[in-house]
């Protein structure tokens, strides 16, 4: 297998080829939503659960690769970012030990910041196609969740952190970014967006929110500007 040279070895048969020879172009990162490493490791691998990842990361730092980087895991599900929909066949994701509600122990932390550079490297990632599984999956999913130190892995540019910008068009500066929502998705765009970048933040969208989205949008576009649409 292709991957990080700490890995255990550990696969499973939940996986497939990348659709219409598709390449990974995002990471897509995840908590399991388990009591331990090893139950959320082997329900990946069990056939009857219909899901998979390519690495599983443990709590003290262990790592376990599931799925080959060159195939298709089953992680995301149905989902989209910006004008990717298979999210699967263009993606490499990381399962994160972790009940949503605890923090993330600093092992873990490191070993997930190795992990991410190896495969950023591999595959020549830039730190905008990092996402949670929240991002891509609207409403369905809450991963990696607001206890995540997404800040962190930005100050490596594992991943990416706003910084207040002239307040635009949230829902616009939001779409160009990469969010996916329909005009009655509102409501979980912001708790999407703030799940990641104001986890502490409440009540309705106000000028915070619209400024990090513009800076977002002006500097890490996913969608291409169009001054027809924008």
């Amino acid at each position: 297998m292709i991957g990080a040279s700490d890995a255990t070895q550990h696969p499973s048969q939940n996986y497939g080829p990348r659709r219409k020879s598709a390449r990974p172009e995002l990471l897509v990162l995840h908590y399991t939503a388990m009591t331990g490493a090893i139950g959320a490791r082997d329900w990946l691998c069990n056939p009857e659960s219909q899901v998979s990842a390519h690495y599983v990361l443990a709590e003290n730092g262990k790592l376990w690769q599931l799925v080959c980087e060159t195939q298709r895991a089953w992680h995301a599900g149905a989902g989209a970012w910006g004008d990717t929909c298979d999210v699967n066949s263009h993606s490499i994701g990381i399962e994160i030990s972790n009940t949503g509600s605890q923090p993330f122990s600093e092992p873990q932390m490191a070993a997930l910041e190795r992990l991410m550079t190896g495969i950023m490297s591999r595959w020549d990632l830039p730190a905008e196609r990092v996402i949670g599984h929240s991002d891509c999956a609207l409403g369905r999913k809450i991963d990696p969740g607001a206890r995540f130190d997404w800040k962190r892995l930005a100050m490596q540019g594992l991943s990416v952190w706003p910084k207040a910008a002239a307040a635009g068009d949230f829902a616009k500066d939001c779409a160009r970014f990469g969010y996916v929502a329909d005009t009655g998705q509102q409501d979980l765009l912001l708790a999407a967006f703030r799940m990641r970048f104001r986890p502490w933040a409440i009540g309705p969208l106000d000028d915070t929110d619209r400024a990090l989205a513009a800076d977002l949008a002006a500097r890490w576009p996913a969608q291409p500007f169009n001054p027809l649409t924008s």
